[in-house]
Parts: structure tokens; sequence; C-alpha cells
């Protein structure tokens, strides 16, 4: 992990590695668990029986969105700015699912500090290069850039 005393620190780091994450499992539950929240139950997602008999991957696999949405979790396991009292999700640019990602299997995240702009007041709105890779596989699952607030 990297801690950043504050946003002038942070922002010093602009072009360099964040670092990758440890492997997540994703797992028939996580996937059951975000088809439910978002309302989004096609059988390629909850379906294991139908999955093994009519899918290219012969299992699940996960929703595009439950693979991004671990951009947080991740992102808090790659750096803390220690003076920051505030962050919010600001958006995304480039999203691509690139991969299946077949449930059952280990995703994890590289990510990159791309660009940092003032936010006022006291803030920053920083865009983060992320990759998720999916173990076992030359092709990412995920590509996208994630755009932060960072308030002191």
């Amino acid at each position: 992990m990297l801690f950043f005393d504050n946003l002038t620190d942070f922002r010093a780091h602009v072009g360099q590695e964040l670092g990758t994450t440890e492997w997540v499992t994703i797992t028939q539950e996580m996937v059951n668990d975000f088809a439910k929240a978002t309302g989004d139950n096609q059988w390629i997602h909850v379906d294991t029986e139908m999955a093994a008999k009519y899918s290219p991957f012969k299992t699940t696999i996960a929703h595009g969105f439950l693979t991004l949405s671990l951009a947080p979790k991740f992102m808090y396991e790659l750096y803390q700015v220690k003076s920051v009292k505030m962050g919010l999700n600001y958006g995304t640019n480039k999203v691509r699912f690139t991969s299946p990602v077949p449930t059952g299997s280990r995703v994890r995240m590289h990510a990159t500090l791309k660009e940092v702009e003032d936010q006022q007041p006291k803030g920053i709105k920083s865009t983060v290069a992320l990759v998720f890779e999916l173990e076992g596989s030359q092709k990412p699952a995920c590509v996208a850039e994630m755009i932060s607030l960072m308030f002191e």
C-alpha cells in the first residue's frame, strides 16, 4: 500500500503506478447478490444449470459491472492520502469489458495515476487508469478510467 501525506504528494505521483491488488475470487454468491441488487438476473449470471448446458463458458459469468464495482475496494487496498477527509466517486471514462469473468475465477486490479486537477475547495479530481486482470488470461477482464474527488 502507498501512503501519501497530502494531495500535493499524491499529485507528484502522476504518471506512476499505484500498484496491483491481491487476487479476489468471484463467487456465485457474489454474482447472485449483484443480480439481486441490480435486477440483472439474466441466466448467464445466475442459472448454473442452464449456463453449464448452453453457455460457451460452461459456467455462469460475472456481470461486467460487478467486476467494475470492485474498483473502490481495490483502490482502498492500493493507496491512502492521509490528509483527505472525504472522497467521492465522480465517474468513469472509457469502460470496456474485454473478457468475460467465469464464476469461480480470480481477478485483481492494476492502477496507474493518470491525471490530477484542482477542485475547489481544497480538493482534487483524479483520474486513475484501471486494468482488471483475469487470472490465467492474457486479455484483461475490464479496462477503465476511474475519476474520483478528494478533499482535505
